[in-house]
């Protein structure tokens, strides 16, 4: 697959680490976009991003990634962790940037986009523009960690996000932990 991988200002660094870890270089096309507040907080939470061999890095001031074009296929973009202002802005059409360019671009040819925001609790705006981007093709998946299959650090706890995200690409991880049985009802 080819991939775009994007991150801004939000806390929860170690989902985006998490993803680079699971996503196979050899086996997918991935390029990096970070916000500079992205940087600020990578710094901030987990030191310096460890990148795999073979991801392309872009700066988000230019233009002239493939992915910012819809004559490059690409088959899936997510911004993780988003920024609700990043989230916002996309809403909104606004292209001043790559990360922003790219999302519109991801809409505008029906190509999935999955936004990961990690910013709660949400105001009124925020859900607005959460329908908006639904109602525009967009996949919200908010960074909502599950305890079913008993993490025992963060790392396995921020994989239960990492793997929702992968099913939606339908990348399939080796190590993921799933459901050994049916959970109980809901009561």
């Amino acid at each position: 697959m080819r991939l775009v991988l994007a991150a801004t200002g939000a806390s929860g660094s170690i989902y985006l680490q998490r993803m680079l870890h699971h996503l196979e270089p050899g086996g997918h096309e991935i390029h990096l976009v970070l916000s500079p507040y992205a940087k600020q907080v990578i710094h901030e939470e987990i030191g310096e991003l460890k990148l795999p061999p073979g991801v392309i890095e872009h700066s988000e001031k230019s233009m002239n990634a493939p992915f910012a074009s819809g004559s490059a296929l690409f088959d899936g973009m997510i911004i993780m962790p988003s920024s609700m202002g990043t989230m916002g802005r996309i809403a909104a059409g606004t292209s001043e940037n790559l990360i922003l360019r790219a999302a519109d671009v991801f809409l505008k040819e029906r190509r999935k986009l999955i936004i990961v925001p990690r910013e709660t609790p949400w105001n009124l705006i925020h859900a607005r523009n959460v329908v908006t981007l639904t109602e525009a093709g967009a996949i919200i998946l908010p960074a909502s960690p599950s305890f079913y299959s008993h993490p025992k650090n963060f790392d396995e706890l921020a994989d239960t996000v990492v793997w929702r995200v992968l099913d939606q690409l339908g990348i399939h991880a080796p190590n993921a932990c799933r459901w050994k049985e049916d959970p109980s009802p809901a009561e």
